[in-house]
């Protein structure tokens, strides 16, 4: 069983992290402008079931290294450190704009195109099955059954996603007047600090 406190930590991490729109939430909002908060609802939940198949994934995947090759799997803790600082540090260097919804041939669909859509864009962006790989195994106690804590965690993640996800779309089928440059980088500021601050206690407490 996972630690209370690492839970905790896990889920403020990931609130760092979903909170700052990266491609999947530039989609979810520019339907959400055009055909209203219900296509971005529907983006949510095709981005939520591809992100099901990938921690499926990842669970399998981090079960056969530790049971083949535990010394690794320190390794990949500590490589995921150093990539937390790494996305801390690409926030801080972001500029706070959004994708113009214009340029991403946004059109009308069906439920079930808005659907598929957000299921595609999630399994076209390389790096989400590289983060989950680099991101929840920080957390994993390799003694403890891995899968079961990467499903765990991995339900964690997604429920937080949900919600934050699912405020965008709002948003954006609302009103879209809260997604200004100015507060965008301030988010992006907020979690990129936490994000490195966080990289760093883990790597160091990894070291102790």
């Amino acid at each position: 069983m996972i630690d209370f406190n690492v839970l905790v930590t896990f889920t403020l991490a990931c609130i760092a992290i979903v909170v700052v729109p990266g491609p999947t939430v530039t989609v979810i909002i520019a339907n959400s402008l055009r055909s209203g908060s219900w296509a971005g609802l529907t983006n949510v939940a095709g981005t939520q079931f591809g992100l099901v198949l990938m921690v499926g994934i990842l669970a399998l995947g981090l079960q056969t290294i530790v049971a083949a090759i535990g010394e690794v799997f320190v390794f990949l803790k500590l490589l995921g450190a150093a990539y937390l600082v790494y996305l801390g540090v690409q926030l801080w260097r972001s500029n706070g704009s959004l994708a113009d919804p214009n340029d991403l041939s946004v059109r009308k669909r069906s439920l079930q195109g808005y659907f598929w859509q957000g299921f595609f864009v999630i399994w076209s962006n390389p790096k989400a099955l590289f983060f989950f790989g680099a991101f929840i195994p920080q957390f994993i106690d390799p003694s403890g059954n891995t899968a079961l804590q990467t499903l765990m965690l991995g339900a964690i993640f997604m429920l937080v996603a949900t919600v934050f996800d699912s405020l965008y779309a709002l948003a954006g089928g609302k009103t879209g007047s809260w997604l200004t440059q100015s507060n965008i980088r301030l988010v992006e500021r907020i979690s990129g600090t936490a994000l490195i601050g966080g990289g760093l206690w883990l790597a160091l407490s990894k070291r102790s």
